[in-house]
């Protein structure tokens, strides 16, 4: 696949297969990630995968608990919290896979690293045909003590970027953009 395809073909998915990925695919993706620019070239990634389903309705259902319980601070807008309020409703969308992508040292661009990073996940995920979601929703749960405890990672890591991946049912539909605005100086 042509690189600019990648970039123009990649959208959302939120409707997978129950079909596994293969550990191999997913260290493919991965190690597309790591090749993400850095500032300074700290590398400032880690990476966890969950693959158990179980574990995904418990974090999803956890997660959303969190999110309902913070709803005057977190100002989700209302279709939000009523996808949140639906005991059917799963925050990783039935994805075979997530992967929660964390910043493991103090600096300035930690957060910015990471997301570079995820940006490469997700290409080299549509580029071996296979869906991709940042799942924004889950993030404030994976911040929390209890979240960290229930992926294992440590205390002082920052989880930054929660990917859903899997093998979509059907091909994402072509979302129109906004013309950018550009200020052209000199």
């Amino acid at each position: 696949m042509e690189l600019m395809e990648a970039i123009s073909g990649r959208h959302s998915i939120r409707d997978y297969k129950p079909d596994p990925v293969a550990r191999e695919a997913i260290t493919r993706l991965i190690d597309a990630a790591i090749q993400a620019p850095s500032a300074i070239s700290q590398q400032p990634w880690s990476f966890v995968v969950i693959q158990k389903q179980l574990l995904l309705d418990r974090i999803s259902h956890d997660a959303k608990a969190h999110l309902m319980s913070e709803r005057p601070v977190a100002g989700l807008p209302a279709h939000l919290y009523e996808r949140l309020a639906d005991a059917n409703f799963q925050l990783y969308y039935h994805a075979s896979v997530l992967i929660v992508i964390s910043a493991i040292t103090r600096g300035p661009w930690r957060v910015e690293d990471c997301a570079l990073a995820a940006e490469n996940l997700m290409l080299a995920a549509h580029g071996v045909g296979l869906g991709c979601c940042w799942i924004g929703l889950a993030h404030a749960w994976l911040n929390t003590p209890n979240g960290k405890k229930t992926i294992g990672i440590p205390d002082a890591y920052v989880p930054v970027a929660p990917i859903i991946v899997g093998l979509p049912k059907a091909p994402a539909p072509a979302v129109s953009r906004n013309v950018a605005e550009v200020r052209w100086i000199g």
